[in-house]
């Protein structure tokens, strides 16, 4: 029994799956924190998917893939931003027509070459067959990011919480506007072979969300959020090995479970306390 469930670690490439697990739950679960208090769900919705074309074009260029993808998701970023300040449609309709067109143009070009690269790895990630540059890029791209965003969580909250207030206290909005924009493009690039572009999103959002339910400090909130990105990564990673699933799907499927799970129990104590 015991040599059943200790198998998955008994195979290099599940301790790599393990390994980069560890490696992207801390920086998504802290930038999830601040994506759902700005409310950017659709940002990282956005970036995640508009980063396709740039892999393509450094393949082609033979250049690193992470490379593109970052420029490519910069570019998605501030395009957005650019053509919300400077037209009467909201955000939310720019970052739509932006990414679907990023998108559309990513699948474009992959069909018009010839490449070795598989599209579903570049979709929804390749924890299985994670190598040692994979953890290399994951592990570098994940300290900075976690660093960024612990030494300067205060700033980037109260501009997250209260842009208004943030500029009147003297903070450079703009550096702290491009700044979480640059870090959101270096985490989804880190996510590339874990998780893919498409599910992305769910560790950047979910884990946040689900600590949002449970705490009311902003400092709580952090902690909650890390501890459930790495339960639900973990986790998720351990158990596609006996269900004979893909990982990245799997642990989204875990955060999914975990937030409704956590949402019911808030439901009912909510009610409770109407009650009462």
């Amino acid at each position: 029994m015991i040599e059943t469930l200790l198998m998955p670690f008994q195979f290099p490439f599940m301790q790599n799956a393990f390994l980069i697990s560890v490696l992207v739950a801390v920086p998504t679960a802290l930038l999830s924190c601040f994506l759902v208090l700005k409310g950017w769900a659709l940002m990282g919705d956005a970036v995640s998917h508009a980063v396709l074309p740039g892999v393509v074009l450094a393949y082609i260029l033979n250049f690193p893939l992470v490379f593109g993808a970052f420029l490519a998701g910069m570019f998605t970023a501030v395009a957005t931003g650019f053509l919300s300040e400077n037209s009467r449609l909201k955000q939310d309709t720019v970052m739509g027509v932006v990414f679907s067109g990023m998108f559309g143009l990513g699948i474009v070009i992959y069909t018009a070459i010839t490449t070795d690269v598989d599209l579903d790895h570049i979709l929804f990630g390749n924890m299985l067959g994670v190598g040692t540059e994979d953890l290399l890029t994951a592990g570098s791209i994940s300290v900075v990011v976690s660093a960024l965003l612990l030494i300067s969580w205060k700033d980037l909250m109260l501009f997250a919480f209260d842009p208004i207030q943030a500029r009147a206290s003297g903070l450079r909005i703009g550096l702290l506007h491009y700044g979480m924009l640059t870090v959101l493009s270096l985490t989804i690039v880190a996510t590339l072979s874990a998780t893919g572009l498409i599910l992305a999103v769910g560790l950047l959002i979910a884990p946040g969300a689900i600590a949002f339910l449970v705490v009311r400090s902003f400092g709580w909130m952090l902690a909650v959020s890390v501890a459930v990105c790495l339960l639900s990564m973990l986790g998720g990673t351990y158990l596609s090995f006996f269900l004979d699933s893909a990982p990245a799907s799997t642990i989204i499927l875990v955060l999914t479970v975990i937030f409704i799970v956590v949402f019911v129990l808030r439901l009912a104590r909510n009610r409770r306390a109407t009650q009462s």
